[in-house]
């Protein structure tokens, strides 16, 4: 999964921004247009989107907008388009964070630096009786430690972090396998009944993670 989608169609301030984010470390991936940033979000996710609005083909906000249907994941919009109208509608459609080209590299950086410090630098994540700690990889239940493989945790994981929020099946198995995985994408059903058997009272009448059938899983 990249750290950040850059959706931009002047080649080359995504490539300069591209090459700003690397030498932080980041890893970054490039789409032109906006059905490709959907594409390569929909395989891959990512942490955060740096996200233009006039774009060929689907606008920003329609990014966005589909973006929002199945995930939380922070999105920036950066675009020309200043008026106030533009920034009410991108905060509605679900943007975190609305800045005017042209920006300044060094508060855009500053910004994402921040998202990240607060959002992902998290050592734990806690939910009811729940404790994850993502550091030491480790689960919590009841103040009873639970051994989990790397891919339970992953998965419980980016679930929690989207708390009621539907994820789709090959949203989730694309995050935690990869597109390009050899797996199966049934390995999915699999590793969500595990997760039920360690995590719920009664695994065979889940409380939360739930089925959203014909689509995919919601963490409540």
């Amino acid at each position: 999964m990249p750290d950040i989608i850059i959706c931009e169609d002047n080649k080359e301030i995504g490539q300069l921004l591209s090459a700003f984010l690397k030498k932080e470390n980041y890893t970054v991936a490039i789409a032109e247009t906006g059905e490709r940033a959907i594409e390569l979000f929909e395989k891959y996710g990512a942490k955060l989107l740096v996200l233009d609005i006039m774009l060929p083909g689907i606008d920003g906000f329609s990014v966005c907008s589909r973006i929002r249907e199945t995930s939380n994941t922070h999105i920036i919009i950066a675009s020309a388009k200043g008026d106030k109208e533009s920034k009410l509608e991108g905060l509605a459609l679900g943007a975190d964070d609305y800045i005017e080209k042209p920006y300044d590299i060094d508060i855009l950086l500053a910004k994402i630096k921040g998202i990240f410090k607060r959002k992902y630098a998290v050592e734990e994540v806690i939910d009811g009786d729940l404790r994850l700690n993502t550091v030491q990889r480790t689960l919590m239940v009841g103040g009873k430690s639970v051994v989990v493989t790397e891919k339970e945790f992953a998965l419980l994981q980016l679930l929690i972090e989207n708390k009621n929020t539907t994820l789709r099946k090959e949203y989730l198995f694309n995050t935690i396998w990869g597109a390009d995985s050899d797996s199966e994408i049934q390995t999915l059903t699999v590793h969500i009944k595990w997760l039920r058997e360690k995590i719920e009272r009664d695994p065979k009448k889940p409380t939360h993670i739930i089925t959203v059938w014909g689509t995919g899983y919601r963490y409540e």
